[in-house]
């Protein structure tokens, strides 16, 4: 029996709002794995990546998807890539329900662009990659995911009441 939910998708398209208010409602606990990375490594993520790479990045968070993977009956919001590596998705796949959020590019762009704060947008033509990493991650994301919700024209609350009602009709998990 699964009793997590994890969020998966790009940057932008909701995972922590959604995450915070997927957790109110049901009245569970919401892990971020970008917050439990930054514990590990003592460092905020954009320092992660000017001072130490992705690849360590990826490698933390290998380390903190292990850890909240295990945990019973909470909402993990994921990162952007953690998708690109089987062993996060074989992990949470074992607990978890797991839950793709989508949306367009170009509201992506407009959720991520005032934010400054996202090391993989930090070059001249944001629109570009984030086309390009969409395309390429999209196949990860369709493959790891139970279900997956479009938030491109829904609020916080419409898109909750998307995840629990599909939560509802979804053997195998505890809701």
């Amino acid at each position: 029996m699964k009793s997590n939910i994890a969020l998966i998708g790009f940057m932008g398209t909701g995972k922590t709002v959604v995450g915070m208010a997927l957790a109110k409602r049901l009245r569970r606990p919401l892990v971020e794995v970008d917050l439990v990375i930054e514990r590990i490594a003592g460092s905020p993520i954009p320092d992660i990546f000017l001072y130490d790479g992705e690849i360590y990045f990826r490698e933390l968070e290998i380390e903190a998807i292990k850890m909240v993977s295990g945990g019973e009956k909470q909402v993990i919001a994921c990162g952007g890539g953690a998708v690109l590596n089987t062993i996060n998705i074989d992990r949470l796949r074992e607990t978890s329900v797991i839950i793709n959020l989508a949306t367009s590019p170009e509201i992506i762009l407009k959720r991520t662009a005032a934010e400054g704060s996202r090391p993989l947008l930090n070059v001249e033509n944001q629109a570009e990659r984030i086309k390009l990493l969409m395309k390429f991650r999209k196949p990860y994301y369709e493959r790891a995911a139970d279900f997956t919700i479009n938030t491109s024209n829904l609020n916080i609350d419409a898109v909750t009441d998307k995840i629990i009602g599909r939560l509802k009709k979804y053997e195998g998990f505890n809701l």
